[in-house]
This record gives C-alpha cells, sequence and structure tokens, in this order.
C-alpha cells in the first residue's frame, strides 16, 4: 500500500468564483475573511464572516493504478463537505470534526489527468460555539491499494494481558490469502507469526521482554502485517485500561488520576489549521504545567494530535460532539446529529483504536438532553454502541449538572427556541449564562449543581455511562460518593481554583478518577469569557468585533505560562513550590469579569514607575507557610491553612522579590525570586527550537527584555516582521481584545510580548532569517538553521 501526502497544488475560492489562490493543506479559510460585527457567526467565531468555499486541485493516475484500489482520506473538512471527482459526487458528509474516506477507484481516469473538487459549507451562520474555522483544516492523503489488500483501518490491535504480555491482533482483509504479522520494537523483529486467513482473522501473540506504554514510559511498538506481497503498519502501545469502584482508573494495574485540561482543536495565531508542529508543541506546553491528559473539547481531535500524545505519554478522553438533537446555535450539527452519530462514532473509533493515549470516550458535552426521557435513552444507546466497537475503553458525557436542571424548569440554556432567537446583538443560551456567570463568580453553577432537581435530573443519564462526567458538580463529589456507591466520578469541565481541592479529595477517593479543566490553553472564538483585560489594552470596549479569544486559559494564546499556569503546577504536583505571580501593579482600572480566569498575575517584579505603589503577590507553594522578602528584608510570614495559594501585599521596590516555603517543623523546603529587569531595553527574537526542520514551524517569541532577558511587560510597541527563508503563518500577541488579528506582519506587543510562527521552505537546506523593527527604529535579526531530518 501507498500512502501519498495530497496537501500541496489546491486552490481555493469562494463557491460560484473559480478558484485561483494556490494553497497547501492544511488550509483555515473562515482566518482569511474580515472581522466584523455583522458577522452572523458573531465572538462564537472571533466575529469573522462565513462563507462556503471551493477546494480544486488537478492530478495525474499513471496508467498502473488502473487494478488496484484508490482512496482518498480527508481528516476534517468543516464543514458539510462535498466530494467531486472528475465532475461525479463521490461524498457527503456533515460532520466537520470527522475523518472520512472517498472511493475513487471507478471514478478516474487512469494514464491521464484528473479532478477532484471539494465543497465546505460554512456560510449558515450560526453554527458553533467557538471558532470552527473553514474548509479543509486538516491534513488528506490518498491511498493506493493493491487488487489484493487489507482494508484501511483493518488491522487493530489489543492488550490482552500484560504479565506476561499478550496481545491480539485482528487484520481484515478484502479476499483470502496469508498474513504475516511482524511485532517490531525500536525496527527490530521482536517476534513473528503467519496464518491463513478467509478475510477476517484475530491472532493471538505473546511478546516477549515487553516494554509497556504508560505516561512515564510511552514505549511504542509497530505491527507489519504482510499480505500479497505487500506491506501495511500500525503504531500501538501495550497497555491495560482498567476501570471499577475498587480501582478507580489503572493503567497496567496501576492507579491514575488524570490531572486533565479541556482543549479546543485550534492552534492560536494559525487558526483551526492542525499542523502536526502546532499539535505537539501543544502537548508538551501542557505536560509541562503538570497535565497528563487532555479532552478534545468538543470534537474528535486529530490524528496529529493522538500521534504526539503516543509519543509523549499524554491521555487522551477523545469527545465526539457538542449538541445532540436540542440546537445550541441555530444552524448547528443537530439536524444531522440523529442519522449520522453511528458513523461518526465509528470513525472516531477506527482512528483512536490503536493509540495507546486514548483511555477514555466521550458521547457529548453539556447536552440536556440527558435530562429527558429520549435523551436518557440515547445516552444508553451510545455507550453501548461505542462498547460494542472498543469494549477496552470506558465511556462518559460532560453534564452541567445545574444546567440539566434549569432546562427540566423550562430556563434551559440550550434550546431550539433560543438557537434560532441568536444573532450578534442579543446574548442568549450559554452566551448569556457566560455572562452571567462572570458577574455573579465560578461558585453559581457549583453551588447550583448541590440542589436536589440537579441530581433528580442527572442521575438517571449517568447510570447509562460508565463514568459520570460532572460539569462544575465539585461541591457534589462528597455526597455522590456516599449516596451512588457504585458511581465513578469525572469532573469532565472545572474551574482552575478548584484544582488543589479536587486532587486532595481525588488522593482519597478512588472512584474519582480525574478532572479537566476549563481551559489548558487559551482559544479562538466565545470571546471575552475569560478576559480580564484593563483599558490601556481595550481602549473601545464597544467595539464588538474586536475581541479575539477566550481569554480562558492556563497558558495565554501564544503558548506563554501566566500566573494561573504556575498555581496550577503546584496545586497538580509538577512542584512542591513556591512560585511567585504579581498583580500588575500599574492596573488599578477596571477589567472585564470572568468566572473562567483565576487571576491575572504573572511572574515579574518589573514595574517601572510604580515605586511605593501596593504590589498584590500571590505565592504558590504546597507548604506549612512562607516567608516573603524584597530586597533581602522579610515583609510578611504566612501560615498556610488550606489550598496552596496565598496572597500578600507590599510596596513595590526595584530589586528582588523572594518566597520561601517552609514545613510543619520549619525547615525550608524551596525559594523562588523574582528580578527586576535592568537598563537598557532589548527587543528580542527567541526561538523555541534552536532548528527547525524543512517546511516545519519555528515559534519565535518577541519581547522587550534587558541583557539577561528578564521581561520588561509594562513596553508597549508595535513590530513589524521581515522574513526570508519561510513563510509568516501567523503573527500577534496574547490579549483577547486584539482588532487586528494575526495574518498581517506587524502587531502590537502585550505586556510586553508577542509571537511569531514561520514555515521553514521544503527546498532549501540553509536557514530562516528574520528581523524585528519596533515603531522605535530597534532591530534585531537572527538565524534559524534548516534541517533536512526529524528530531526523534
Amino acid at each position: 500500500m501507498k500512502q501519498i501526502d495530497f496537501n500541496h497544488g489546491w486552490y481555493y475560492g469562494k463557491v460560484g468564483q473559480n478558484p485561483e489562490t494556490e494553497v497547501t493543506l492544511p488550509h483555515d479559510a473562515m482566518r482569511l475573511e474580515p472581522r466584523t460585527d455583522q458577522s452572523e457567526g458573531a465572538g462564537h467565531v472571533s466575529w469573522h464572516m462565513g462563507g462556503d468555499y471551493v477546494y480544486k486541485k488537478t492530478f495525474f493516475i499513471p496508467q498502473e493504478y488502473e487494478n488496484k484500489y484508490i482512496v482518498f482520506e480527508f481528516e476534517g473538512v468543516y464543514r458539510n463537505a462535498e466530494v467531486y471527482i472528475n465532475g461525479e459526487k463521490a461524498m457527503y458528509r456533515p460532520y466537520g470534526y470527522t475523518n472520512f474516506y472517498v472511493d475513487a477507484t471507478k471514478l478516474l481516469n487512469y494514464d491521464s489527468d484528473n479532478t477532484i473538487e471539494v465543497i465546505a459549507h460554512n456560510g449558515d451562520q450560526p453554527n458553533s460555539r467557538w471558532y470552527s474555522g473553514s474548509g479543509i483544516y486538516r491534513p488528506v492523503h490518498m491511498y493506493v491499494l493493491p487488487n489484493k489488500h487489507v482494508k484501511l483501518n483493518g488491522i487493530k490491535v489489543k492488550t490482552l494481558n500484560i504479565s506476561p504480555a499478550k496481545i491480539e491482533v485482528m487484520i481484515d482483509t478484502n479476499t483470502s490469502g496469508e498474513v504475516q504479522v511482524d511485532i517490531k520494537h525500536q525496527q527490530q523483529v521482536v517476534v513473528t507469526k503467519t496464518a491463513k486467513t478467509e478475510g477476517a482473522i484475530t491472532l493471538e501473540i505473546d511478546v516477549p521482554d515487553v516494554k509497556l506504554w504508560s505516561p512515564d514510559a510511552p514505549n511504542l511498538y509497530t505491527c507489519q502485517v504482510e499480505f500479497e506481497d505487500h506491506q501495511y503498519e500500525t503504531t500501538f502501545g501495550i497497555r491495560t485500561i482498567q476501570w471499577g469502584v475498587d480501582r478507580g482508573l489503572e493503567i497496567n494495574g496501576e492507579r491514575v488520576i488524570l490531572k486533565g485540561a479541556c482543549i479546543h482543536h485550534d492552534n492560536g495565531l494559525l487558526g483551526a489549521a492542525a499542523y502536526d508542529d502546532a499539535e505537539k508543541r501543544k502537548v508538551k506546553i501542557l505536560q509541562n504545567v503538570g497535565y497528563n491528559a487532555i479532552r478534545s473539547a468538543h470534537n474528535p481531535c486529530s490524528k496529529a494530535m493522538l500521534d504526539a500524545c503516543d509519543e509523549l505519554g499524554m491521555l487522551v478522553m477523545d469527545e465526539y460532539v457538542d449538541m445532540w438533537y436540542i440546537h445550541k446555535t441555530r444552524y448547528d450539527y443537530a439536524d444531522y446529529f440523529s442519522d449520522w452519530w453511528r458513523a461518526d462514532l465509528e470513525d472516531m473509533v477506527n482512528k483512536d483504536y490503536n493509540h495507546p493515549s486514548v483511555i477514555l470516550y466521550s458521547t457529548g458535552n453539556e447536552v440536556s438532553e440527558t435530562a429527558q426521557e429520549r435523551g436518557i435513552k440515547i445516552t444508553g444507546e451510545m455507550t453501548e454502541f461505542l462498547h460494542k466497537l472498543d469494549p477496552t475503553r470506558p465511556v462518559t458525557c460532560g453534564v452541567n449538572i445545574f444546567f440539566n436542571y434549569l432546562s427540566s424548569l423550562g430556563f434551559g440554556v440550550y434550546t431550539d427556541e433560543k438557537a434560532k432567537k441568536s444573532n450578534n446583538k442579543k446574548a442568549v443560551g450559554s452566551e448569556f449564562y457566560n455572562k452571567l456567570a462572570g458577574l455573579l463568580g465560578d461558585k453559581t453553577m457549583k453551588i447550583g449543581a448541590t440542589l436536589h432537581g440537579s441530581d433528580v435530573k442527572t442521575r438517571d443519564a449517568f447510570a447509562n455511562m460508565d463514568i459520570a462526567g460532572y460539569n462544575y458538580g465539585i461541591l457534589r463529589y462528597k455526597k455522590d460518593l456516599k449516596k451512588y456507591p457504585n458511581r465513578l466520578i469525572l469532573g469532565t469541565e472545572t474551574f482552575c481554583k478548584d484544582a488543589y481541592e479536587f486532587l486532595e479529595l481525588a488522593k482519597e477517593n478512588p472512584r474519582i478518577i480525574g478532572d479537566f479543566v476549563w481551559a489548558g490553553i487559551d482559544y479562538l472564538g466565545e470571546v471575552g469569557i475569560g478576559a480580564w483585560v484593563y483599558e490601556d489594552y481595550a481602549p473601545d470596549k464597544n467595539n464588538q468585533a474586536a475581541w479575539m479569544t477566550a481569554g480562558s486559559g492556563r497558558i495565554d494564546i501564544t503558548g506563554r505560562e501566566i500566573g494561573e499556569a504556575l498555581f496550577t503546577k503546584v496545586a497538580l504536583e509538577k512542584t512542591k513550590g513556591p512560585l511567585i505571580a504579581v498583580k500588575p501593579v500599574y492596573q488599578t482600572g477596571k477589567h472585564s469579569p470572568s468566572a473562567w480566569k483565576m487571576t491575572d498575575a504573572m511572574p515579574s517584579w518589573t514595574w517601572p514607575g510604580c515605586e511605593g505603589m501596593k504590589a498584590k503577590v500571590e505565592v504558590y507553594a504546597r507548604a506549612a507557610s512562607v516567608t516573603l522578602l524584597v530586597n533581602d528584608k522579610i515583609v510578611a510570614k504566612k501560615k498556610i491553612s488550606k489550598g496552596c495559594r496565598t496572597f500578600i501585599e507590599t510596596p513595590y521596590q526595584k530589586g528582588t522579590i523572594t518566597a520561601i516555603s517552609y514545613d510543619e517543623s520549619g525547615h525550608e523546603i524551596g525559594r523562588h525570586t523574582l528580578k527586576t529587569a535592568a537598563e537598557p531595553t532589548y527587543l528580542t527574537l527567541e526561538p523555541e527550537e534552536e532548528t527547525v526542520q524543512q517546511g516545519g514551524l519555528s515559534y519565535i517569541r518577541i519581547a522587550y527584555t534587558d541583557k539577561e532577558k528578564i521581561l520588561k511587560p509594562m513596553e508597549k510597541n508595535k513590530v513589524r516582521i521581515e522574513l526570508t527563508g519561510g513563510k509568516l503563518l501567523g503573527l500577534g500577541h496574547a490579549c483577547p481584545y486584539n482588532p487586528d488579528g494575526y495574518t498581517n506582519t506587524e502587531t502590537n506587543t502585550y505586556y510586553g510580548e508577542a509571537m511569531a510562527i514561520v514555515q521553514a521552505d521544503d527546498k532549501v537546506d540553509s536557514s530562516i532569517t528574520i528581523k524585528a523593527i519596533d515603531n522605535n527604529e530597534r532591530t534585531v535579526e537572527i538565524n534559524i538553521p534548516i534541517r533536512k531530518e526529524s528530531l526523534c
């Protein structure tokens, strides 16, 4: 079998126009649309206009392929995709987040040019509650299969036992014949087995000297199948998953607590385009903060994301959809759900099956249908269907407990009627409740979840899942552990400030299997729900279309760790601390409220001109007490009686600030120091990696610092980028209020920083040269070597 990259040589344009703009996939057409307050998708999609797009490619098929099978795989087209080959309709797929296959064998002309045309319909807005992107935003491949072949997704590997190690290999072929199976580790064959098949065969294979897959040791194997002189491969890991009231969730027989983060599918400054490097970078950043799991909110994640999670040891809860049969926005997937959910789930499982990182399926998010008799039945049907497709993984669904109760009272957050009223002038549905929660604080939903009616309207749906998914229900945990002794509880969506409390509860209660914070990384759309933005960075708050991101994330849209990430590191025991974050000392005005942001503190002690002003310091430590020093003088001593977050106020003065943490006996545990940046000020460019692969991505942080690279967050300037040896894919800053977007060659800084994302040329072996010039004529230039091979 040949797998051919089919991402180059495409042309795209609006439907009704000749596609004349050449693009390389993945491609996000919405990102290039204007942002305006006339957008029907409104803040859901960062105020971009929608559109219907056509992608067209001409390609040659040689005569030698005539007796073979030709199949195209589209990993993701948003949305309502129509595929035409040589003018004939070959496929229609409405869901924008699932991969699908197009059998082109009988539609192609051999020894001749052919055309493929893809239409992506995204003009009917609103149809999403977050930034969806448009077009062919994930990769495309062409598969050339011999006349007698192993079917696509026709190799599935399951771990039967780990001591001794035994796996089950299921092989699906289109005809009878002999198969040879080689199990490889690090390119070395460790075991071989041959057998005859009549079209489907299941083999049990013992694996000697096994290297198990786990988050701490993500060992991977290759299963190579030879059939009719052709080879087929899949990567897998050997590991078991078990769950139950007596053990919680176990991997390889050892309990694992999911310390998770919800993430949307977008890649920040790149929009919805799913580049391999961007997906892998996201996983690395989340792991560095202390997360060991991700929730793909609220749609199946990309293959590149799963590959990265397999390689790096990140656990995955792959989620299906955001709505069932009740609309959340006027044109969303609710109209298609009933007819398509079985096919969608089957494709999701086929994608996920051999990935050891996938340990949990979710059938939906905040679907208030789970409060209705019809929805309760569907909950069970989907769980049962997933068990038939894959009995090795448990099934959950993220349920907003309080919202279910409101729905039963006729005050549903999501209703078909509210979806029809949705427009860009009035907040309805989730947008209204997000704003209400911002005003009332994070306790609104958590207290609401404790009401008796909230329990009544969720218990039957929870009984139809393997694991009950609680969105913002942490105040129910202790009570429900007693009331429902056979229930496993997962915090499918939670607030940042609850991380410490969750982990302490989970340590003592195995039936609490984990937590997924909203959100791990800031994301596009759902604008402003987590934003703490002051007037100096949002001068015209009435300019709705200037808002770009949610502002909700422990990590900002550029990938930078902010104060909440430092808190998370301590709360989730990535470190005991102490770590210091300081609220911007000079910011004394009002900011936009949010329940999805814990603090705007950042790790900086550089606030020139603020001498003598009150500095609000946050110290994060797992300790009995902390001492704070400014310029080596003690300014505060505090005992820590609850949690791991301590507040201290002290007059700002330049120099150093140091936190020291102590145990119960008064012994020092650790210390952390922040230092004031010195003069003069430098404009700097700092690539995250020293080199970049041909065609790969380089992330380059733009920052104002001193000579020691200490950030100066009060520097505000506009920076222009000049580039050779690559293409500038994205440029921007982390402020949720961003009228300029990420597609220009210049950007403002936000608290002294911005980010450039460059794609290296794929036909040279030299370097990227990137130059930054600010409006004060400061200039900096760096070279990033381009390498041919990938880094393992």
